[in-house]
């Protein structure tokens, strides 16, 4: 996500359905084209923001998109040891990113695919609903107003959820993406992920760890169920397979003391500030292994 402080194909049908229900109701799954008996990966290519680059989680392996050595594509290439495995993921990505240059240095993730490329990992979206701006605003309101709803409020006052709107339009986004990926790559398994747990899924917050709102808390979490539900859906529409990471991340959010949380607070160096530790990491790839075997 843009935030600098801050798809092997299944064995059975069965087991995909299985491995990847969606992360709230409504959410569904799509059907591989190309499901075979042959299970081996040959090319395994790996797109998407920081959640996938692994961002300030030790060891970073470019400095550029703060990509680490622990992300979850490094641990799905070393459990599937595909031919050839190439990681474009970059921290601060949108689907923008997918087509155009990231930077001079980065060019657009959709190069590395190819008509031989067999599996496609992806996790995009976040910088496209503008993930670090809410931090801040919300982080920052929630100061000020610690028992109300500020950021709720300030997204809301003409009277529509801003950021509910902006998922929506980032949806056709996230259609065309998966789009230009099976058109580079006809063959390949798509696999896009979910989001994990940010904040408590019961809607609490933790005020001396992150002073989010106690208002804004639950509404935030909504949010972030409203998207993972849009990129589920794009999913199920485009012939994607959509991975929960979300489900099993509940209980590991940023409120949890070190060593039980996957996503780190403001204040760390385990990896960038709202972003997944090495152990959210891994459970990301084990979200991503159980969809693709």
């Amino acid at each position: 996500m843009r935030v600098r402080m801050p798809s092997c194909r299944a064995r059975t049908a069965v087991a995909l359905a299985t491995a990847t229900a969606a992360v709230t109701a409504g959410a569904g799954l799509g059907a591989s084209p190309a499901l075979a008996e042959d299970t081996t990966v040959h090319r395994y290519v790996a797109l998407g923001d920081s959640y996938a680059a692994g961002s300030g989680v030790p060891n970073t392996v470019d400095d550029t998109c703060s990509r680490s050595d622990r992300n979850y594509p490094s641990l799905v290439d070393a459990a599937l040891t595909p031919g050839a495995h190439k990681d474009v993921t970059c921290g601060g990505a949108t689907t923008e990113d997918l087509y155009s240059a990231q930077s001079p240095s980065v060019a657009p993730q959709l190069d590395a695919l190819s008509a031989d490329t067999d599996l496609v990992t992806l996790t995009i979206g976040g910088n496209d609903i503008g993930f670090g701006d809410i931090i801040v605003r919300c982080v920052t309101l929630g100061l000020v107003n610690p028992l109300g709803s500020p950021c709720k409020r300030s997204y809301t006052w003409t009277g529509q959820d801003q950021l509910a709107a902006t998922i929506d339009k980032t949806a056709p986004k996230i259609s065309g993406a998966l789009d230009a990926i099976r058109a580079r790559a006809p063959h390949a398994e798509i696999l896009i992920t979910g989001y994990p747990a940010i904040l408590p899924d019961d809607g609490s917050n933790c005020p001396f760890v992150v002073s989010i709102a106690k208002g804004d808390a639950p509404w935030l979490r909504d949010t972030h169920k409203r998207l993972n539900t849009m990129i589920a859906k794009q999913a199920a529409e485009h012939g994607a397979v959509y991975v929960d990471t979300y489900a099993k991340s509940i209980g590991h959010d940023v409120c949890k003391p070190a060593g039980t949380r996957w996503m780190e607070p403001l204040i760390t160096d385990a990896a960038a500030p709202f972003h997944p530790n090495a152990a959210g990491e891994k459970a990301m790839a084990d979200a991503v292994l159980a969809a693709a075997r």
